[in-house]
């Protein structure tokens, strides 16, 4: 039975953020600057990063790899929803929509474990200073990303697959993209396995890395309170400060939508938490990371001179 239906099923409409014509011009603009403030913003920390080398440090190497990971997740969704603001019709192919799950969710799920990676590299630095190169060596740097990035998209193939092997009575998905929940609730069978896997893996996915950030924080600011002078605990703060904010905010949504109880959630509100994690945070990262960052804004400086020296 499930086979036939997503044979049948050759495409899947998106009901979107409004049904107002107003209402869509106004996001599509509002939307539109944010996509290419992301986009921008992000390019230019990995272009930063790569071409100045003073940044060359496992702390940037990590904000590199959570720069192009938010490119390639707000690439996922965002510009399919921008199409749709402004087309009456608001279809996706149904392999369009296997393909945006999968990476979107893939590139979800690499970020929590790079924000856990990054925790790591923070409460190596301020714990233990003396060791810190020889610790978060190159070869260490890469395997952590590449097993951030392997095992984000292990789970994204896990959850896909399972998702789109139920039987699907509908094809009206109530969201401005394929979202893992949003594709459940058109399924005509019972979806309880489906709950405990989406339990099981937010579980894996957010929580871990949140319990290693947690653990990693606690005995950073123990270390940071033994610290004696009030500049050097200053300075070992703004170390941590930029990256704690930004993980505050994405796993503040994920649990919000992934691990509270079903009973209290709603579709609408699911699809509010989703357009925050998919177009704000992604923007905020680099504004995050290059505001309240010295160094990335000396790199800046440093590119906006050479290219005025060129000129």
């Amino acid at each position: 039975m499930g086979r036939e239906n997503q044979t049948w099923m050759s495409e899947f409409i998106l009901l979107g953020l409004s049904s107002c014509w107003d209402t869509q011009l106004s996001l599509f603009v509002l939307f539109l600057v944010m996509y290419l403030v992301t986009v921008l913003g992000n390019f230019l920390i990995i272009l930063l990063i790569r071409l100045d080398s003073k940044l060359h440090t496992p702390m940037y190497f990590f904000l590199s790899v959570l720069s192009f990971v938010d490119i390639c997740y707000t690439n996922s969704t965002v510009p399919q929803m921008l199409v749709h603001f402004l087309s009456a019709w608001k279809s996706i192919p149904f392999h369009s929509c296997v393909l945006q799950l999968l990476i979107s969710l893939a590139m979800g799920s690499s970020e929590f474990f790079l924000l856990g990676a990054m925790a790591y590299d923070r409460y190596v630095a301020v714990c233990h200073p003396l060791h810190y190169t020889v610790i978060m060596h190159g070869g260490l740097c890469l395997g952590l990303a590449a097993g951030c990035v392997g095992a984000g998209f292990m789970n994204s193939m896990m959850q896909t697959i399972i998702i789109f092997r139920l039987p699907l009575c509908r094809n009206v998905i109530n969201h401005f993209a394929c979202e893992m929940l949003a594709v459940l609730r058109l399924t005509c069978v019972d979806i309880s396995f489906n709950k405990v896997m989406v339990a099981i893996s937010g579980f894996l996915v957010i929580m871990l890395p949140c319990f290693l950030v947690l653990f990693s924080y606690g005995r950073i600011v123990t270390a940071i309170l033994h610290i004696r002078s009030a500049q050097g605990r200053c300075k070992a703060f703004e170390t941590c400060a930029s990256h704690l904010t930004v993980v505050s905010m994405c796993f503040g949504t994920a649990i919000f939508t992934y691990l509270r109880p079903s009973a209290g959630s709603s579709a609408e509100q699911e699809k509010m938490v989703a357009l925050f994690y998919a177009v704000v945070t992604p923007m905020l990262n680099p504004l995050i990371y290059s505001l309240r960052n010295k160094e990335v804004m000396s790199a800046l400086r440093r590119l906006l001179g050479k290219f005025n020296k060129k000129r």
